[in-house]
This record gives structure tokens, sequence and C-alpha cells, in this order.
């Protein structure tokens, strides 16, 4: 397994203000093998993004001899494939086609998607879905979008987040068997699912169908976004979760997300979160 870290982990990064070249320079003195590129409505990394600047971030990478992650966007979920309006669904979709082509440009094989969400918990403005009609219209997507994963040789995979949608990780399961292609799978987040579940038993369930893999860490008796914690300081039994991941043959990046920042000298959990994951790959 190759260690990476996010964009939006670096100060400045959440808000696409942080050089992207500043960035991949950082990445490689910490150690990290990899960057997970993120894609926002405006600015230097812009969905609107041009095959030439796409090429310099590529090149910016092989440069320093590190390579792109995986791809996302935050655009989802203000135009998430869940929503009453078909307009935000398309947009939602055009979305996941773009980070795909900008995958399949910087030679990633996998973008995280945020499918939506029943309920999002951070912004009570937003809609609430019914569950069913939730878990549809992420369907109707993912028939849309499977092609174009398939054609650009990427694949989607699915994040599991504080949405209120598959809580369960024979439901994850099902869902990706249901569309069945190997373009499609989850984008599996450590300490996202200690909300619901056990890591290491949704990576067993999920098995093969995990493309990719975000690590963070949470305190349960937290419960709240004030829970995630720096890697091994929170209730993540890594042994366990690293042997799960051996034993479904993962062999691809784990990606640190570590958001928000510290208070005081923040770039300082980037070196923080390096050395916990070279010990964590070491399990």
């Amino acid at each position: 397994m190759k260690k990476g870290i996010n964009y939006w982990s670096f100060p400045g990064g959440l808000d696409g203000k942080k050089d992207f070249a500043a960035a991949v320079k950082e990445a490689k003195k910490l150690g990290y093998e990899g960057v997970e590129v993120c894609l926002f409505p405006d600015g230097p990394l812009s969905l609107d993004i041009s095959d030439a600047d796409i090429a310099k971030l590529g090149k910016t990478l092989d440069a320093a001899g590190l390579q792109a992650a995986s791809v996302t966007s935050g655009a989802l979920w203000e135009h998430p494939l869940t929503s009453s309006d078909p307009a935000a669904r398309d947009k939602g979709k055009q979305v996941v086609t773009k980070c795909l082509e900008v995958a399949n440009k910087l030679g990633a094989t996998g973008i995280l998607v945020v499918p939506g969400a029943v309920e999002v918990f951070f912004n009570p403005a937003m809609e609430v879905v019914q569950y069913d009609v939730a878990v549809q219209r992420v369907e109707e997507a993912m028939r849309e979008l499977v092609p174009v994963a398939e054609k650009n040789k990427v694949a989607i995979g699915i994040e599991n987040v504080w949405n209120k949608m598959f809580l369960s990780p024979l439901e994850a399961r099902d869902f990706i068997d249901k569309i069945g292609s190997e373009y499609l799978g989850w984008f599996f987040d450590v300490g996202n699912i200690l909300l619901v579940g056990m890591p290491e038993q949704w990576i067993r369930i999920l098995g093969k169908r995990i493309k990719k893999v975000h690590v963070k860490d949470f305190r349960r008796t937290v419960g709240t976004l004030d829970g995630f914690v720096d890697l091994l300081e929170g209730d993540v039994n890594w042994p366990e979760v690293m042997k799960a991941l051996k034993e479904v043959g993962y062999d691809d990046f784990l990606i640190a997300e570590m958001i928000p920042y510290y208070a005081h000298a923040p770039e300082t959990r980037l070196a923080n979160t390096s050395l916990a994951m070279d010990k964590i790959l070491k399990m």
C-alpha cells in the first residue's frame, strides 16, 4: 500500500488557495507518495480546468516522483446526485464526469464521489430526501456515469459520508453488485464509518469493491465533527484494519484527509500524519 495525502489537508487547501506545486513539494518532503487532487468551482484547480493546465499538474507530480492518488470535488455537496431538482443532479453528473476525465489525464485510477444525502448534517437549508428515493437517484446516476468511467478506465468510488445513506456494509455491497461494473466501487473512509460500524468488518464485506481508502481517526464518545482526531489518537483499531485490507488484497493508496487544521502551526499536522501513517503501514 502507498501513502497519500489529500490536497484539502494542506493549510489553504480547503478553499483552493494552496499553490498546488508547493503542496506537491511539501508532500514529497514529508514522504508521501501521492496527492489527492481536489477540484473547485473556480480558481487554479477549477472544474473548468483546461487540458493544458491538467498537463501542468501532471508534470508537477511527475517531477516530484509522486502520483495522483485520486481526484475529487467538494462541489457534489452543492449539486447532489440525490437532489429533487433534475438540473442539480445533471450538474452533479457533470462534476463526476470532469473528475473522471481529469483522473484519466493524470493517470489516477479512481475518483471520490460523494453520492448525495438523505440529509446534509452541516447544512440544514438543504432538502431532506426520502431514503429510498435518494438511493434510486444515485443508482440512476451511476448507470449513466459508469460507461463514462469505463471509457476513461477510472473507477468511481462512492464514499461513505455522514449522509444517512448506505448505513450497512451489506447495503453498500449489494448496491455495487446490482450495477455490476469493475469501474464502480467504494471509496472507503476508515474514520467516517466509526459512527455507524466497525471499519474492519466493512472492509471484509466490501472486499474487492474497495477502490480507494481514506484514513482518518475518530473518537466515538464525542460523536460529532469534533471527534475527528490525529491518526492513532482515536478509536480505529488500526492493526485489525490493516489486517483486513491485506486479507481482501487491497494494495492501492491510503489517503489521509486531515481537516480541520490545528489552530496553531497547522502544517505540523501533515508531518504528524506522515509519521503515523508510517507506523500504520507497518502493522
